[in-house]
C-alpha cells in the first residue's frame, strides 16, 4: 500500500510511537489502544521508526486488522488501523475516550504487598488425597467477562464479581465428586501461566498472534500453531514492558475468595519460575528492560519469593508450581527449536543447561519455607485434546532434576502411555510425597473404577499409601478458551479418583 496525502477517515483514539519498533515496545502499545476499541474502530498510529513500514503491514494481515492508509512526511509516519474490517465501521455506536499510554518505558513501581497481620493455619493434606490439578472448565460468561477485563471494556470490580460466581460453581461441583483437596478451579485466569501479566507491574497480555511477526519465518511458527491445534489468535502471552514487580497478590485474592466458600483444604497453583523466565523472556521485546534471561529471572524469583511467602501464611495447603516445559526441554526432539509447549516461545540453550537453570530458580524460590507444604508439577502438554501432538517420554531424563528440588510433592502425569513407567519415579526422595495422575482429562469419557483402583494399588505398592496423591493427569482447561473438557465430564473424572480412593482408605 503506498502512502496517502491525508487520511479519508478520522480515527476514535491515537497515540505517538516515537521511534519505537515493533519489536521493541511498539506492539504492546498497539494492543493497549486498539483493546478497548469495538470492532470497526479506528486507530491512529504515529511513528517515526522506517521498520514499520513494512512491519505494521504485516501484522495487520496475521491479527486481521484491516490497514485502512497511511501519511508520511518527512520522518513522521501515521498509520490508520481498523480493528476488524472497515465494513463493520457503521456497525460502531460510540468511540470509547482515547487510553492514555506513554510511548517511553515507564519504572517499575516501588510499592509492594503488606505482609499479611496473622498467619492463618493450614489444614493436613491426608494419605491418597484426592485433587483436581488446578483449571477447571469456565462458563462461558465467565469467559466474556474476562475478555472484556482484558481489553479493557470491563471494570476490575465488575470482573472480580463475575468470577467469584464461577469459583463457587468449580468448587462445588470438586466438592460434589469427593476430593479432599479443592482448587478455585483458575476462574480469574486466561490460562495458568499468562495471567501473572494481568497481575505484576509492567507486564502486558498480548494474543500470540501479535508476536508472530517477531519470530523467523512468521508464517512457518503460524503453520505449526496450526497443527499442534493452538489457538493463536486466543491464546494470550506476557509481554514485559519495564522491570517487573508485584505491587499486589498474583494469587493471594484468590486463595482468600476460595477459603471463604469451602472448608476443605485449598490448593494454589503458580507457574513456576523457570516456566516464567522461558516464557517471559523474548529478544524481541524483554531486551530493552532486561540484559539477559537471568536477569529477568531473578526478579521473578523475588516476585514468586514474595508470593509464596503471602499463601503459605494465608493457609493454603499447597502450593503448587507448574513447571511442565521441563518437557519441552528433553522431548522436543531438537535443540534450539522454537516450540509452542505452553507458551514457550524462547529458544533453548540444550537440555544440561536448562534442566540446571530449572533447578536452580525452583530452589532459589522454595529456600527456607515449608517444603512440605510445596510441590512441582510436570506434563507434557495440555493445549489440546489430541493426545498425538503432545510430547512423550520416560521420566527418566527428568527424574534428577526433580530429585534435586527442594520440595514436598512431585504432581505428576502418569496415566496417559505417553508419561512412561510408574517405576522410575521411585528414584525421587523418599521424604516427599509423589502425586500420581489416575485419569487422563484429554479422554472424553470417564475411566471406569476399577481401572482407576488398579492404578492406585500399583502406586500404594511402590510408593507406599502414605505418601500417595491422587489427581487427573493435569488441569481440564489449561487455557479458558481452549478447555479439554466439558464441566461435567471434569467432574466425573473426578467422582471416579475419589470413589477408587475409598477402596483403600482405613
Amino acid at each position: 500500500m503506498q502512502p496517502v496525502a491525508r487520511h479519508e477517515y478520522r480515527p476514535d483514539v491515537s497515540f505517538d510511537g516515537g521511534d519505537l519498533d515493533c519489536g521493541n515496545g511498539l506492539l504492546l502499545l498497539i494492543r493497549k489502544h486498539i483493546d478497548p476499541l469495538p470492532r470497526g474502530g479506528l486507530l491512529e498510529i504515529r511513528s517515526t521508526e522506517i521498520s514499520v513500514d513494512e512491519d505494521l503491514p504485516a501484522w495487520c494481515r496475521l491479527t486481521r486488522n484491516e490497514l485502512v492508509s497511511w501519511t508520511k512526511e518527512g520522518k513522521q509516519r501515521s498509520f490508520l488501523v481498523c480493528k476488524g474490517s472497515l465494513e463493520e465501521r457503521g456497525k460502531v455506536q460510540e468511540a470509547p475516550a482515547p487510553a492514555a499510554a506513554p510511548a517511553a518505558i515507564p519504572a517499575a513501581s516501588p510499592a509492594r504487598v503488606k505482609p499479611r497481620a496473622e498467619k492463618i493455619p493450614a489444614p493436613a493434606v491426608p494419605a491418597l488425597a484426592v485433587m483436581g490439578m488446578g483449571s477447571w472448565p469456565r462458563p462461558r460468561w465467565v469467559v466474556e467477562a474476562m475478555h472484556g477485563f482484558v481489553e479493557g471494556r470491563l471494570d476490575e470490580a465488575a470482573f472480580q464479581e463475575t468470577a467469584d460466581d464461577a469459583v463457587r460453581l468449580a468448587i462445588a461441583a470438586q466438592e460434589k465428586a469427593g476430593v479432599d483437596v479443592v482448587t478455585d478451579g483458575e476462574q480469574r485466569r486466561d490460562s495458568y501461566a499468562s495471567f501473572v501479566a494481568t497481575r505484576l507491574d509492567n507486564c502486558q497480555l498480548v494474543p500470540l498472534i501479535d508476536l508472530l511477526p517477531l519470530v523467523d519465518h512468521p508464517e512457518d511458527f503460524e503453520a505449526e500453531l496450526r497443527a499442534l491445534d493452538v489457538p493463536a489468535d486466543e491464546v494470550r502471552h506476557p509481554g514485559v514492558f519495564g522491570a517487573i514487580a508485584r505491587s499486589r497478590p498474583i494469587a493471594g485474592h484468590e486463595l482468600d475468595f476460595a477459603r471463604s466458600v469451602t472448608s476443605k483444604p485449598v490448593k494454589v497453583s503458580l507457574p513456576g519460575p523457570y516456566l516464567l523466565a522461558r516464557t517471559m523472556w523474548m529478544e524481541c521485546l524483554s531486551e530493552q528492560v532486561y540484559s539477559s534471561r537471568e536477569e529477568i529471572a531473578a526478579d521473578l524469583v523475588r516476585v514468586l519469593r514474595e508470593e509464596l511467602a503471602d499463601l503459605l501464611d494465608g493457609g493454603a495447603a499447597i502450593v503448587q508450581f507448574d513447571e511442565p516445559v521441563l518437557s519441552e526441554v528433553v522431548f522436543s526432539g531438537a535443540k534450539n527449536k522454537r516450540s509452542f509447549m505452553c507458551g514457550a516461545l524462547s529458544e533453548s540453550l540444550g537440555p544440561a543447561h536448562e534442566l540446571g537453570f530449572a533447578r536452580d530458580l525452583m530452589n532459589a524460590v522454595v529456600d527456607g519455607f515449608d517444603r512440605d507444604r510445596i510441590a512441582v508439577h510436570v506434563c507434557r502438554g495440555n493445549w489440546t485434546p489430541d493426545e498425538s501432538v503432545a510430547l512423550a517420554g520416560s521420566y527418566e531424563p527428568l527424574v534428577d532434576t526433580l530429585s534435586a528440588m527442594n520440595v514436598g510433592a512431585y504432581l505428576l502425569e502418569m496415566c496417559t502411555p505417553r508419561a512412561g513407567e510408574m517405576e522410575v519415579l521411585r528414584r525421587l526422595p523418599q521424604t516427599a510425597r509423589i502425586g500420581i495422575g489416575v485419569v487422563n482429562q484429554k479422554l472424553p469419557q470417564a475411566e471406569r473404577i476399577d481401572e482407576v483402583a488398579e492404578k492406585i494399588a500399583h502406586a500404594i505398592d511402590l510408593f507406599g499409601r502414605d505418601r500417595l496423591l491422587l489427581h487427573p493427569d493435569c488441569g481440564f482447561a489449561t487455557f479458558a478458551d481452549n478447555p479439554i473438557c466439558s464441566h461435567s465430564h471434569a467432574e466425573q473424572k473426578l467422582t471416579v479418583i475419589a470413589r477408587a480412593a475409598e477402596r483403600f482408605r482405613i
